[in-house]
């Protein structure tokens, strides 16, 4: 309970569309249960309530507050509130993200396409536009942002997606380079195909969960719970010399290119 004790985090998207362990959701109560309080940010108070609940049954404190962060005014009042209740920012994580639409440059919604970059990806400058600053004030602090297996790599069906994502990995990096001096870290996880609630909610058949699962060195299916413990460990003391990194949490999934052995050129196996 240490780690966080006296720090306040703020977790944009700290809910769920259903229930059970998605990314913010355990993101939020690992904070908590580190001794952090925690601003719990969604766009519907519905999807906060059983994140609510989780951290009160580990004996935790935090505080829901709707808001969508896309939008300058709703950054600023999130900031405010936290500093209302708790005096202070420590950390932040930007967890709101969005699949955005179907398409290639050639087929893509141009409207869907601002949308997606705008929720992916401008709401993490404005929360930090708004956090940075109460950060200074109490010595430095940390900043976690999600990305994306996706915008590690090439090959996902939606070019928004994945250039938002892959947009994430520099901005992290330009901002760790940026606000060091002040003593904020800014460093990113890139998240592989895990299983939670945003996932189930929209229909993934057993099959394709089970394609999934044997995409990765691992052979292993990832949960919330694991992205949560890397968004703890860069938040918090253990990680205190670490900035501008990107974690991928996958399984190995952006380590491993399929090159089977007819497709590549070998030298002789020694007789």
């Amino acid at each position: 309970m240490e780690e966080l004790d006296g720090k306040v985090a703020i977790v944009t998207g700290g809910g769920s569309l259903a229930a059970g362990i998605g990314n913010g959701r355990a993101a939020a109560v690992r904070l908590a249960e580190s001794g952090a309080r925690v601003v719990i940010v969604d766009i519907a108070d519905r999807n906060m309530a059983e994140t609510q609940e989780l951290i009160a049954e580990r004996g935790g404190e935090c505080l829901s507050v709707r808001g969508d962060v896309s939008l300058p005014d709703d950054c600023a009042a999130i900031v405010r509130r936290a500093v209302e209740t708790w005096g202070r920012v420590d950390v932040l994580v930007n967890n709101v993200g969005v699949a955005g639409p179907p398409g290639t440059a050639v087929d893509v919604d141009l409207d869907a396409w601002d949308a997606c970059l705008r929720v992916n990806v401008t709401s993490m400058m404005l929360m930090s536009r708004f956090a940075i600053p109460r950060m200074r004030a109490v010595g430095g602090g940390s900043i976690v942002n999600l990305s994306s297996a996706a915008g590690l790599i090439g090959g996902h069906p939606s070019l928004a997606y994945s250039t938002a994502k892959g947009a994430i990995v520099n901005l992290t990096r330009s901002m760790a380079a940026a606000h060091g001096p002040d003593g904020i870290r800014v460093n990113a996880v890139a998240p592989g195909y895990m299983y939670t609630p945003n996932v189930y909610a929209q229909g993934l058949s057993e099959d394709d969960r089970e394609r999934r699962r044997l995409a990765a060195p691992l052979r292993t299916e990832g949960t919330g719970w694991d992205v949560g413990e890397a968004v703890l460990f860069l938040a918090g003391g253990r990680s205190r010399w670490i900035t501008g990194v990107v974690l991928p949490v996958d399984a190995g999934l952006t380590s491993a290119l399929a090159v089977p052995d007819s497709m590549t050129v070998q030298s002789p196996r020694p007789h």
